[in-house]
């Protein structure tokens, strides 16, 4: 399990390149007491610069001279090529047939070799398993590590600075790693305060392996939010979360959408669906608290087309 001490080494580590995001208050737009996490602002767009980085960081130089590969659906990708770029180690990312443009051209432009595999979590991660094998790589998971979870960890000591008052954190779960992190963190600087996961209702794998008390995999996983469609959460991630956070809601698609779309409208923040989650939680008024709510915006990474589809789809419900 990761301990605070690894999330604050972490922290060292990655303040070379991930930011410090701002707490953006929403409350009056939201009717709500309501702060938004943007990690979104983060180098590559999402808040996976904080875990790639942090992994890349303390491999080898043996390890970094052969490269690394990852398998994801955009976001992770991106951030371990920038991780490896800046760390001067060649990376392959393996990423869904379905992936965003947006997504794939972000990694190609950090210096990436990207490949594509099937659909499903599955399908990429066997692909870069031999990959890897064949190539002498070493695989930076996208979420499933102690690495990966301590810094995106960082996020959550953050918050608590920024916001020491704070009573819930809201956190989009697609894999599990910024949860268990965030979670982890939170819970061991200030037990208090509440740590709730939120998932799509089509792709609760989660929500739906707390219930059974083990890490299950879901059948197929459906949702807007391509970013947290894994069909099984992370055996490491599920550990942290199942001891650490409240636990998990789950929202549907068009809920998704109102959050990007209200988010673009309101507060002049762009968020593609997987990082507007926990909007659309806290505009539900999930946590169940009446203090400050602050909800992370997990990625920003959508293009102006699909923000159109996304517009469109919301005016014609």
């Amino acid at each position: 399990m990761v301990t605070l001490e690894d999330i604050r080494k972490a922290r060292e580590r990655v303040k070379a390149i991930a930011r410090v995001t701002p707490l953006i208050d929403v409350s009056a737009m939201a009717g709500t007491p309501l702060l938004l996490k943007c990690e979104s602002f983060q180098p590559g767009g999402a808040f996976k610069i904080r875990g790639a980085y942090n992994m890349v960081a303390q491999l080898t130089d043996e390890q970094r001279r052969r490269g690394v590969v990852t398998f994801s659906s955009g976001n992770h990708g991106q951030a371990m090529a920038l991780a490896a770029r800046e760390l001067g180690a060649p990376a392959v990312v393996v990423m869904p047939t379905t992936a965003p443009k947006i997504k794939v051209d972000g990694a190609r432009a950090f210096g990436a070799e990207v490949i594509f595999a099937g659909t499903t979590s599955v399908d990429r991660r066997v692909r870069a398993e031999e990959e890897a094998a064949k190539r002498g790589l070493t695989m930076v998971p996208p979420f499933d590590h102690e690495w990966i979870i301590a810094g995106q960890a960082t996020a959550g000591l953050e918050i608590l600075e920024q916001r020491p008052d704070v009573e819930a954190v809201l956190v989009p779960i697609g894999g599990g790693g910024l949860a268990a992190g965030v979670a982890t963190a939170i819970k061991l600087t200030n037990p208090k305060v509440k740590v709730i996961g939120v998932e799509p209702s089509g792709a609760a794998a989660m929500k739906a392996s707390l219930d059974a008390g083990h890490a299950v995999t879901l059948p197929k996983t459906e949702s807007v939010a391509d970013g947290l469609m894994p069909v099984r959460p992370g055996d490491l991630t599920f550990q942290h979360v199942q001891k650490y956070a409240d636990g998990v809601v789950t929202v549907d698609d068009p809920q998704i959408i109102d959050a990007v779309l209200w988010l673009f409208s309101n507060a002049k923040i762009v968020a593609e669906p997987s990082g507007a989650a926990s909007v659309a939680a806290a505009l539900a008024k999930m946590a169940g608290v009446n203090g400050p709510v602050v909800a992370i915006i997990s990625g920003g990474n959508i293009g102006l087309d699909r923000l159109e589809e996304l517009r469109a789809i919301g005016a014609g419900k």
